[in-house]
């Protein structure tokens, strides 16, 4: 779900997390590319919406949350879970997010 959908659907509650980055991969290569992620909740339940990434694998690492989202997930659930490094969806998985 989109921010703008999830606004219109429930309203001043929805919150959203972002985070810009480089890439570990292309930090080592020397690459300037660049990877934004944003995750849309809602509320206090923190209740995942929506997940969006621009970014190298970007396809592969939003299809792998969709099903999470499908079942409820939550930012503390993501919080949680500790990710595989070094990756670029391990991002999603960062407090500070």
């Amino acid at each position: 779900m989109t921010e703008a959908k999830a606004r219109s659907k429930f309203g001043e509650a929805v919150k959203c997390y972002r985070d810009r980055f480089q890439p570990l991969r292309s930090q080592l290569t020397q690459k300037d590319e660049q990877a934004t992620i944003k995750i849309v909740v809602e509320g206090e339940s923190e209740r995942v919406l929506g997940a969006h990434m621009v970014g190298e694998h970007a396809a592969d690492i939003i299809q792998s949350l969709a099903v999470a989202i499908r079942k409820g997930i939550t930012k503390q659930d993501l919080d949680e879970t500790i990710g595989i490094h070094p990756t670029t969806g391990e991002e999603f998985l960062f407090h500070s997010l």
